[in-house]
């Protein structure tokens, strides 16, 4: 690996019972949880507010909002942290915790205090594909993942056409 450019280990976790927090609530934390919210049965937001599409999801039963600030012992149980709040003091201080408790974080601010990136995800059924860019050429990520997706779609299409 010396010399060469850092790349990421492809890696498919089991989320369904493991905590996850999210400590955010804005564009990107809302990304993130949208990508996790089909993968663990719980996921808990810490933000002091949220807004209607966060509440919706909380009302549906797919997340729990604490609503108020991050503290540490919020996340003393969780399995993975996204610090996703628009306070660099808070999700370096969510960072450090992290560290010290051995959670993998991700902190959406920083790439260099990531432990893991986030794929761009195509699924259907139980096939689930995740592409990376490495933390680059995130438009060409995006491109192939669409590609990816149709051709999900379309050999769903098919199998429904022979049943």
């Amino acid at each position: 690996m010396k010399g060469k450019e850092k790349h990421y280990f492809p890696m498919f976790v089991d989320l369904s019972d493991k905590k996850v927090v999210v400590a955010g609530a804005g564009t990107i934390a809302k990304r993130r949880i949208r990508s996790l919210i089909e993968f663990t049965n719980h996921l808990v937001v810490i933000a002091p507010e949220v807004n209607k599409e966060l509440k919706m999801l909380e009302a549906e039963g797919k997340l729990t909002i604490l609503r108020k600030y991050y503290e540490r012992e919020d996340i003393y149980d969780a399995s993975l942290v996204i610090a996703a709040t628009n306070d660099n003091k808070t999700n370096q201080e969510i960072y450090s915790a992290c560290k010290c408790l051995g959670i993998p974080v991700n902190v959406c601010t920083d790439k260099t205090k990531c432990d893991f990136y986030f794929p761009s995800i195509a699924s259907t059924g139980h096939l689930v594909v995740g592409i990376s860019a490495s933390g680059r050429e995130q438009k060409k990520s995006r491109e192939l993942t669409e590609k990816i997706r149709e051709l999900l779609e379309n050999d769903e299409s098919a199998e429904r056409k022979q049943e």
